[in-house]
This record gives structure tokens, C-alpha cells and sequence, in this order.
């Protein structure tokens, strides 16, 4: 239940953009808020971004506002994070988690499944 495979990570500078992926696979019934969160090295977990299922509405944390979108196919199969004016701050561990409650949350408690997560790195 509830497998998840991120992809696209990769090293960029400053100012570029990644695109990354995440394969959604035994979702549990009923779960309707996806999210990204990333860890940078040293650093606890940090919220990121979530997508409403239902009907593709983002939510973004402050720091990746305007700047990043979550987005989903319509299949539902696959949830995405474009990420355009990359800055060093920017650099992690991206994972994708859902949330097991039924609304937006940041904390990662919040969510129960994981995959296994992509690096970015962002660096001149």
C-alpha cells in the first residue's frame, strides 16, 4: 500500500528549473491531500507543497511560493513539482508523502506513506 517513486532530481544553478516526478501507486481509499516536503543535510524535514486530489488546487509553503506549482495528470497516476528560479536554499532530499488526515497540513506527521525521495541540488 501506498508506494510512491520520485524522479527528476538533479544539480542546476541558480536561477534554472527541475522538474520532478512522483509515481503513485496503493493509494489507500479515501486519501486526498498529497504533498511534497524536503530535507536539506543537517536540517529537519521541510513542508513544501500539497495538491487537493480532487480537484488539482495547490497549497505552497512561503518560501517556494510563486515559484514552485504541484500539478497532477488526470489519471491521478502522477503528481509533479515544477520548480522554476531554483535558489542554493532550494537544495534537498524532495520526497512525496500523502497525508492521512482530510486537509491541507504541513507537518509531516501528518502523512504516513513515503517514497524514497530525489536529490536537487542547486549550486554554482
Amino acid at each position: 500500500q501506498g508506494q510512491f517513486v520520485e524522479s527528476g532530481g538533479d544539480s542546476v544553478e541558480p536561477g534554472g528549473s527541475l522538474r520532478l516526478s512522483c509515481e503513485v501507486s496503493g493509494l489507500p481509499a479515501g486519501r486526498r491531500f498529497m504533498s511534497w516536503f524536503r530535507q536539506a543535510p543537517g536540517k529537519s524535514r521541510e513542508y513544501v507543497a500539497t495538491i487537493l486530489r480532487d480537484s488539482g488546487w495547490g497549497y505552497y509553503s512561503a518560501s517556494v511560493r510563486d515559484r514552485f506549482t504541484i500539478s497532477q495528470d488526470n489519471a491521478k497516476r502522477m503528481v509533479y513539482l515544477q520548480m522554476d528560479n531554483l535558489k542554493p536554499e532550494d537544495t534537498g532530499m524532495y520526497y512525496c508523502a500523502v497525508a492521512h488526515v482530510d486537509y491541507s497540513s504541513s507537518q509531516s506527521a501528518d502523512h504516513d506513506y513515503w517514497g524514497q525521495g530525489t536529490q536537487v541540488t542547486v549550486s554554482s
